[in-house]
């Protein structure tokens, strides 16, 4: 049985180089700019993206750790300050307890506040996740496109 012999296809020739501006054709230039700008808008698509996304991981790490931290620090706080209003009750309001109770209530609902107030802080900082570079790269872009055109 003879072997059969493949030929390969010819080679694509190398491209030339371009003709000069002043010698190419309006549909060559047309196609130029519209890959040119189909190019852009994908660039600055993937810019958006991936600064959206860091974003909101940022978010989202400092959600959790911020709530595995609630979690602990609320454990811890509900045994320190029981101890507390004993320690109050028996040795400032000669045995009444449910004075103890109290004063130990304020301190946490003003350690609750500060939480509060830190917990706002940093979701602020992160929010809302724009793409502010992405923003600022498309306004740089139609600027100059304006003063070419012009």
């Amino acid at each position: 049985m003879p072997a059969k012999r493949t030929e390969n296809p010819p080679p694509i020739p190398p491209p030339g180089t371009p003709p000069p501006p002043g010698e190419r054709s309006l549909a060559d230039l047309v196609v130029d700019v519209s890959e040119n700008a189909s190019v852009l808008v994908r660039e600055e698509i993937e810019l958006a993206k991936a600064e959206v996304s860091a974003k909101v991981s940022k978010l989202g790490r400092g959600a959790a750790v911020g709530v595995a931290a609630g979690t602990f620090a609320f454990l811890a706080l509900i045994l320190i300050l029981h101890g507390i209003a004993w320690l109050l009750g028996e040795e400032l309001f000669d045995g009444n307890i449910w004075a103890g109770y109290f004063v130990t209530a304020g301190i946490f609902l003003l350690l609750a506040a500060l939480a509060g107030l830190i917990a706002y802080r940093a979701v602020k900082a992160g929010s809302p996740p724009v793409p502010e570079q992405a923003i600022e790269e498309a306004k740089l872009t139609k600027e100059m496109l304006e003063k070419e055109t012009s």
